[in-house]
């Protein structure tokens, strides 16, 4: 996953300076990737404006230093929602963190591709476990080291694939549960209709 896309997802709601997208990465965001030092972002964020993708403006803190805003542009835009929109390959692991950072923006910003998304990674999973959970899963040992306790290790390794199996079996019943979701999904009221952006 690149970790622009993300910033760009999360201009996509509103402008931020460098101090809020850093407060999301560590908060909420420290469940879509592992935690981004500050240093990265704003490097990011200037690679970003030199692209075009950002552009700022400095807001004055009295008693502070001042923060630069930053705000999503039409190039911007287009560059997320190509991420958006482009082709998922599952991974052998599930919950990549990959998966989880398209969904959650793709979900809001272009829900028939988050639909198309968690289809490929729902087939993909199917398919993993129709292939390995019928497998044999006998644990031979042939001169083992003394240390090795065989009984133990056998009942541990079960409990390792009961457990990866009830976590795969849950990923999957939420990734159908979603799909469902997606699909019923009508917008409320509130909502501005499809193409038109917010007065806001």
């Amino acid at each position: 996953m690149q970790f622009e896309y993300v910033l760009l997802a999360l201009l996509a709601g509103r402008p931020l300076s460098g101090y809020d997208l850093r407060k999301w990465v560590e908060t909420e965001g420290q469940f879509l990737r592992s935690r981004a030092h500050h240093s990265q972002i704003y490097r990011l964020l200037g690679r970003m404006v030199a692209d075009g993708w950002v552009a700022f403006e400095v807001d004055p803190r009295e008693g502070r230093p001042d923060a630069k805003v930053y705000r999503l542009t039409p190039v911007g835009r287009e560059a997320l929602m190509e991420w958006v929109r482009s082709p998922y390959q599952p991974p052998s692991r599930f919950q990549d963190a990959d998966f989880m950072s398209r969904f959650a923006f793709a979900a809001v910003l272009d829900r028939e591709a988050a639909i198309r998304l968690i289809r490929t990674e729902l087939d993909h999973r199917r398919e993993q476990i129709a292939r390995n959970r019928p497998r044999d899963r006998t644990v031979r040992f042939e001169d083992p080291l003394p240390e090795l306790d065989q009984e133990l290790a056998r009942e541990v390794y079960e409990e390792l694939h009961r457990y990866g199996a009830g976590a795969m079996d849950a990923w999957v019943a939420w990734l159908e549960r979603m799909l469902r979701r997606l699909e019923q999904w009508q917008p409320g009221p509130h909502a501005p209709p499809a193409g038109e952006e917010s007065a806001s």
